[in-house]
């Protein structure tokens, strides 16, 4: 379900920049995405979206269900630990402390993970274009990141 950009004209800015991003996003989905999220998470959405829509395409029975149980149960307590490493290379801390965190706060955050972004992954996994489901989520995210960064100390 590719959206086609079309050229707006006196168009105000904010829906000049959604013109150019929609227009990057179709030449370069992987590179805009980067972009607009971290360098490895963007890309890893990407493909992990569009290979949901290969292996549950939307006439699957009970494929509402089956997409969000895929993301909850194996994309995001990986993604969450994903976080928890690039975090503690970020800080220079050994293995003894990734632990540590790990032991502590892991499984605090991914209940809260399950909690807070079950609703908004329902949606977007089933209701957003697959083209924008990268978007929906950063937009998500921006309190999500901070809520860990807080967990984390």
């Amino acid at each position: 379900m590719p959206v086609e950009s079309r050229p707006l004209r006196d168009a105000s800015l904010h829906f000049r920049v959604l013109q150019q991003y929609l227009f990057l996003l179709k030449k370069y989905p992987v590179l805009t995405k980067s972009v607009t999220r971290l360098f490895i998470t963007g890309p890893v959405s990407h493909f992990f979206y569009q290979l949901m829509e290969t292996w549950l395409p939307a006439t699957d029975p009970y494929c509402i269900v089956k997409r969000l149980l895929l993301d909850r149960l194996f994309f995001a307590p990986g993604f969450l630990l994903i976080f928890y490493f690039v975090m503690n290379i970020l800080e220079a801390k050994g293995r003894e402390d990734f632990e540590k965190k790990m032991r502590g706060s892991y499984w605090t955050a991914l209940k809260m993970n399950w909690k807070v972004w079950t609703p908004f992954q329902f949606i977007n996994i089933n209701f957003v274009p697959v083209q924008f489901r990268v978007l929906f989520a950063n937009m998500i995210a921006l309190f999500w990141y901070a809520y860990l960064a807080s967990v984390r100390k």
